[in-house]
């Protein structure tokens, strides 16, 4: 079976995880960090309530570039010597402090008041992702495991399965890396006395132990064995404890490219 530990382990590392919802959102993630937070995502529906959050937000803000005119770097640094600083607010003299002109200026923070907060959001969540990456040590990044490695390889390829009681499993295999991995999303449980297992389809149409899912409707695992050459990935359902070659027909089976 399946050793799942590793991934259990690198789970625990996730304290912090939430923090990189906002990062992720507008992209702002590398190749690994996203693999991560992604697996982390499927798991967690509060983040994954968070992104939608912050991708309204950043899309809100969002316009198209406009260059500006040369001649506006020019005036706004010879204007910065005509600016006269406001005198500091005190508690007793607030309204005292700040002239009239620029009392009758205030209105527009109504107005832009709620954007500029969603911006501040957006901008909040960008510097704590740099402040609490939960997979950071003090002097390096911690190494990625197999799968995160195959989440995050170039050659990548996923193949997804969505299941009539809306259950989904995607397969991601990686030819480099010669891994594949399969993440499941409200998988119903084997039946009784039963498992799932996981098989890699050879060349000559063979079927290659590859390891048992966990009884979790959630889960991700690594695929035991090489996927270098293999053509299918299948899931069967078998006798408690896997077996030794398939007994029944597949109840899915991942065709890869070859």
């Amino acid at each position: 079976m399946t050793d799942h530990g590793d991934i259990r382990d690198n789970q625990a590392d996730w304290d912090n995880a939430h923090a990189l919802s906002g990062a992720y959102a507008v992209d702002a993630l590398d190749d690994l960090e996203r693999a991560r937070f992604e697996a982390h995502l499927r798991t967690c529906p509060d983040c994954r309530t968070e992104v939608e959050t912050f991708r309204e937000t950043a899309a809100s803000l969002a316009a198209d570039p406009v260059a500006p005119p040369p001649s506006l770097r020019d005036s706004v640094l010879a204007g910065i010597e005509g600016i006269r600083p406001l005198p500091p607010l005190t508690e007793h003299g607030r309204d005292r402090a700040i002239p009239e002109d620029t009392r009758r200026r205030r209105p527009w923070l109504a107005s832009t008041g709620p954007l500029l907060v969603a911006a501040s959001l957006v901008l909040v969540a960008l510097v704590t992702t740099v402040a609490l990456r939960p997979w950071a040590s003090d002097n390096d990044q911690e190494p990625p495991t197999a799968v995160e490695q195959v989440l995050a390889a170039d050659d990548r390829t996923r193949i997804v399965r969505e299941f009539p009681d809306g259950s989904r499993a995607d397969v991601v295999v990686s030819r480099s890396e010669g891994k594949a991995v399969i993440l499941t999303e409200d998988m119903a449980p084997p039946p009784e006395g039963k498992v799932y297992e996981l098989w890699f389809q050879t060349p000559e149409g063979e079927f290659v132990p590859a390891g048992l899912m966990p009884e979790q409707p959630d889960a991700t695992v690594l695929l035991e064995g090489d996927a270098s050459d293999a053509t299918a990935v299948g899931i069967t359902v078998e006798p408690d404890g896997g077996s030794p070659e398939p007994t029944t027909p597949p109840i899915a089976l991942f065709e890869l490219d070859a």
